[in-house]
């Protein structure tokens, strides 16, 4: 069985975009062409993908099973040519890492820097996105390791330790919360108009979810992007707010907001990596992921303790 490149990206998009003449603009092809390039796939694999009617091809069974195949495999030819042209130009490894914002903000930058400081010819993609969106990039090969927060994502993705961090609350310069002492309950703070960050995030839902535990609601007034627009809101009065300490100590010099240790269970976070599988990971995926394990080894044996 022979199976062409070109025709597996061509069925990927025409399941992504839902329509045949779509996608074959989309590739640059013909709508013709893009027909018979389907047929003559589904002739290689000996299987119906779509169900041709006068309102146009449904996707079978098959065609969503062979889906994340495709992708695996496009998204390997893919890596395949990158690497090859990074070879030319001196780099001899890439690897693709998703990471949420706390990740991000308080622990990538130092140990990416030293990653790639020892290994200066791996050429290291990082892109920010919530935790669940995480874990499907990983699981569908769009990334090879991933960081958030420790949590049940399917079978389809191993998590390894790295990483714990801790909720804090910000609050303007002068706000009655930053005079309490051994900080503070989110009970304290429920009548205020909060900060928050924007939907989907695992703070809102964490939060959400201790309001509705205390039966009152959650004053979310504002709702933003990233931890530094938070803390201008919050400097600005509008609200008070929740995020990583790690993060929130970037902050506290450039702007007059305070921090209070939010004195709840739910506080305490665990970060992990995430990755399809460890016999999965490219000899230079495994170098970073073993950097990153070992820059988090002393706290883990803290924890443990």
């Amino acid at each position: 069985m022979k199976l062409d490149p070109v025709s597996l990206r061509l069925f990927v998009a025409v399941m992504e975009e839902s329509a045949i003449a779509r996608a074959a603009a989309r590739e640059h092809i013909a709508p013709s062409a893009a027909s018979r390039r389907l047929a003559e796939l589904e002739g290689a694999l000996r299987v119906e993908l779509f169900t041709r009617s006068n309102r146009g091809a449904e996707p079978t069974a098959a065609a969503f099973a062979l889906l994340d195949m495709a992708r695996g495999v496009l998204n390997d030819l893919d890596g395949i040519a990158a690497q090859m042209s990074d070879f030319r130009a001196g780099v001899r490894g890439q690897v693709r890492v998703v990471a949420n914002i706390s990740a991000i903000t308080q622990f990538l930058p130092a140990e990416l820097q030293r990653f790639m400081a020892s290994h200066p010819q791996v050429q290291v993609q990082l892109q920010e996105q919530i935790s669940t969106a995480v874990a499907r990039s990983v699981a569908e090969n769009a990334a090879d390791v991933g960081i958030l927060n420790h949590g049940s994502y399917g079978d389809r993705v191993a998590l390894l330790p790295y990483r714990r961090d801790e909720l804090v609350l910000v609050v303007p310069a002068g706000h009655a919360l930053a005079r309490r002492r051994g900080g503070v309950r989110l009970a304290d703070a429920i009548d205020c108009d909060f900060v928050g960050m924007h939907p989907g995030s695992a703070i809102n839902h964490v939060l959400m979810r201790a309001a509705a535990e205390l039966e009152r609601p959650l004053r979310l007034r504002i709702q933003v992007t990233g931890y530094d627009a938070l803390c201008l809101m919050v400097s600005a009065g509008l609200g008070v707010g929740v995020m990583p300490g790690g993060s929130a100590q970037l902050y506290r010099g450039a702007l007059p907001v305070r921090v209070a240790p939010l004195r709840e269970a739910w506080a305490q976070r665990r970060l992990s990596l995430c990755v399809r599988s460890g016999e999965s990971l490219s000899s230079v995926a495994r170098l970073l992921v073993d950097h990153l394990r070992g820059g988090g080894a002393a706290e883990r044996e803290e924890a443990a303790a």
